[in-house]
Order: structure tokens, then C-alpha cells, then sequence
């Protein structure tokens, strides 16, 4: 089923809000950066994933964090464990850009949105096989993820 209702019910006029479905993401860093850009203004979230992508700044993980590697500098969020995930990233500006057009479609000003809400939940499974021999193969699941980001508009 693909989704079709956010999970926390924001009525007004000065809100936007976008969601994507069944991106072939991963879950996980999706949680964590959902944890991470909640509570920020879209453009300051922009340039955060933006050094993400470039590899000059990383997504602290906070529970997801089984044998990951600490990040040479400042600890993040209370950790210094971290990854630098670009497809989950890219999904999340591609997010933010639908935000800021539904902002703009409905009259608010796009610059002075901040993110109250980001959710990330498991979407549709797709199934594979790996060919191995002549009758023996491997089955594997490839997960995708709902993603949704409701902004408010801030009076500054």
C-alpha cells in the first residue's frame, strides 16, 4: 500500500508539507536524519545535507550505531560515531525542494520555513534472486522508505 496520510494531522494556513513514497533509501539513516533536521529552517537544512554529500560534515548516529567508526573532530549530538549517507541526502533535498513549491503554491514566504515535523516509516518490499548453480539461488529483500516533512511558516 502506498501511503497517503502524514502522520501527525497539521492543519493551518501557514503550514506546507510533502511526502515521498517507496524511496529506495535506507531506513535507518533516514530516522537519524529525520531526528537531526527537526526543528530546523529548510535553508539551514539544505546546506546541512549539502556537507553531508560533500563528505566535510557527517550524520551522527545516535542509535543506529553498531560497528560504525568514530569521526576525527567535535562529537555531533552527543556522538562522534557517523556515516555519510549521499542517497538518503539527496532523497531528503529532493523533499525539501516539493516543500518550499507547496509553500510557495499556497502564499507563504519560503524563507523563513522551519521543520516541526520529519517521519520516516518502512514502505513496499521488493523481492530479488541471485542465480547460484542449478537449482539452489538467493532470495534477498530490497526495503524502501516513506519519508514526509511538514515546515511552518515562522513570522520573523
Amino acid at each position: 500500500m502506498a501511503k497517503k496520510e502524514y502522520q501527525k494531522e497539521l492543519q493551518g494556513k501557514n503550514i506546507a508539507k510533502a511526502f515521498a513514497t517507496n524511496q529506495r533509501i535506507s531506513l535507518k539513516y533516514s530516522t537519524e536524519l529525520c531526528r537531526e533536521v527537526k526543528g530546523q529552517r529548510i535553508d539551514k537544512a539544505e546546506k546541512y545535507l549539502q556537507r553531508i554529500i560533500e563528505k566535510k560534515d557527517f550524520l551522527p548516529l545516535r542509535k543506529y550505531n553498531k560497528k560504525v567508526p568514530h569521526r576525527r573532530g567535535e562529537g555531533k549530538s552527543n556522538v562522534k560515531s557517523g556515516r555519510y549517507p549521499k542517497n538518503v541526502c539527496k532523497a531528503f533535498i529532493s523533499l525539501l525542494n516539493s516543500v518550499k513549491a507547496n509553500a510557495d503554491f499556497k502564499g507563504l514566504d519560503t524563507d523563513n520555513l522551519l521543520i516541526i515535523n520529519a517521519f520516516a516509516s518502512q514502505g513496499f518490499s521488493r523481492t530479488g534472486h541471485q542465480p547460484k548453480g542449478r537449482i539452489g539461488g538467493k532470495r534477498w529483500k530490497k526495503k524502501s522508505t516513506h519519508l514526509e516533512i511538514v515546515a511552518r511558516e515562522t513570522t520573523a
